[in-house]
């Protein structure tokens, strides 16, 4: 499917019930720390690990980017850490619906952001690849926090992910709620998952990230111009950044 017939559009936003095969990430997510797959909206999909080798074996990459292209801005102000002349250049794709990027951002970033990020060796990207409406809807919040904000709701929606992003619970309610908790007003909710333009610009570095990137799964990682699709132990990503330096 073509992904303009995937961009997501402001009535979808937060209505209805979730892609259906997501109900089954969701409940690996609470019993088997995020096991299975999930089919995601426009036939893309959120990445496994089922058939993968053990976690801590550096991964293959699936193939190559022009590291330079990528690392040019899109629409949206990156959210960016580290040095801009570390020697390694990662960025991320993820969606805040998925598994295994809740996953990696409760397990593994914390850990690379100290030993690569915070030394000067990595400079780490974050991009949004939102599969669902929901996803994108909880995207636009966080870009409507001030940006120093970004990082730590994007935190927060991680790891209260089954609260929020589950097809059993009103997302809206829960998004609500948790917004609150981040300084925001109904009306400043309402305004923000109203705002076109910035749902415009979302979609537009999905897109992008499709189209000139081969992405289509989450989370991926486009590393020193190669791309990994999954999620990465501490160990794994370790290897595979020790092996660039």
């Amino acid at each position: 499917m073509p992904m303009s017939d995937m961009l997501l559009t402001k009535r979808h936003l937060l209505g209805g019930t979730a892609v259906a095969a997501l109900s089954l990430a969701f409940a690996a997510f609470a019993d088997t720390a995020f096991a299975a797959n999930a089919t995601s909206a426009g036939g893309a999909q959120e990445t496994t690990n089922s058939a993968a080798s053990p976690e801590d074996a550096v991964p293959s990459p699936e193939g190559n980017v022009d590291m330079n292209e990528v690392l040019k801005p899109g629409p949206l102000p990156e959210i960016a850490l580290g040095k801009e002349d570390a020697p390694v250049k990662i960025v991320e794709y993820m969606s805040l619906t998925c598994p295994h990027c809740a996953h990696f951002a409760t397990t593994t970033f914390d850990t690379i952001k100290q030993k690569y990020v915070d030394t000067g060796k990595v400079r780490f990207i974050i991009r949004e690849f939102p599969f669902d409406p929901r996803a994108a809807a909880a995207f636009m919040l966080a870009r409507c926090a001030p940006q120093e904000q970004y990082l730590p709701m994007i935190d927060m929606l991680f790891k209260q992910q089954i609260a929020w992003a589950s097809p059993d619970v009103d997302g809206r309610a829960a998004l609500l709620q948790m917004s609150k908790l981040a300084g925001f007003t109904e009306d400043s909710f309402t305004k923000c998952l109203t705002n076109q333009k910035l749902l415009d610009d979302v979609n537009s570095v999905r897109e992008r990230a499709a189209k000139d990137f081969g992405v289509n799964a989450t989370p991926t990682f486009l590393i020193n111009g190669k791309r990994y699709a999954g999620d990465m132990s501490v160990n794994a990503m370790s290897k595979l950044i020790d092996s660039l330096l």
